[in-house]
């Protein structure tokens, strides 16, 4: 007979029941959960990473994606850093990578880039007082789904802890994160690019 007092800590009974699952490192996170988050995203999918460059390399044919999803209604958001702000040059000079921070975003802008006019898709720079909030904290929404990194110290997103929420009510965890990159979007820059062809 299993007694009350000893199943209680393993049954996630309150916000907890948020979570997912958790990742000690973002690349931990097999590619396919993101893949199926954004293709199963309807209304909103918010990249608020602060360069956001690596979804574009390990998800096939996102621009096409992103385009259909837009196309069928789904607001599509990137919420970036300033390549050229204070906030990225100590960043860079933290993580003292080949692979710049400044670099990754602009991958980033190359790709947004060639979305350039589709309705439905935004994009914008924190503003220069967010820069050391959004560095910090990466938060990437897909309706009522999220994964949050929260950056340690020195090392760079892919070395840092992921969780995976899903909302279950008001003022959870997930409400928490995404109260947080709405924030930063409200104050935030639009990005204007030049089309590109595809």
């Amino acid at each position: 007979m299993i007694r009350p007092n000893l199943l209680q800590p393993n049954i996630k009974t309150g916000h907890d029941r948020e979570v997912l699952a958790v990742y000690p490192y973002r690349s931990a996170c097999p590619r396919s959960v993101w893949a199926q988050l954004i293709a199963e995203a309807r209304s909103e999918v918010f990249l608020a990473g602060y360069t956001n460059y690596f979804v574009w390399l390990e998800q096939p044919e996102l621009l096409q994606t992103l385009r259909r999803k837009a196309g069928s209604g789904c607001r599509i958001r990137f919420l970036l850093g300033d390549p050229d702000s204070d906030t990225t040059r100590e960043r860079e000079r933290i993580e003292d990578v080949a692979l710049t921070v400044s670099t990754r975003i602009r991958v980033t802008l190359e790709s947004l880039a060639k979305l350039s006019g589709v309705e439905g898709v935004e994009a914008r720079f924190s503003a220069p007082e967010d820069g050391p909030n959004h560095v910090g904290l990466s938060v990437f929404r897909f309706d009522e789904h999220a994964l949050v990194t929260p950056h340690l110290a020195r090392t760079v997103g892919h070395d840092s802890p992921l969780m995976h929420l899903r909302r279950s009510g008001e003022n959870g965890l997930f409400d928490r994160f995404a109260e947080h990159i709405e924030e930063l979007w409200s104050r935030g820059r639009d990005i204007r690019t030049a089309p590109v062809d595809a």
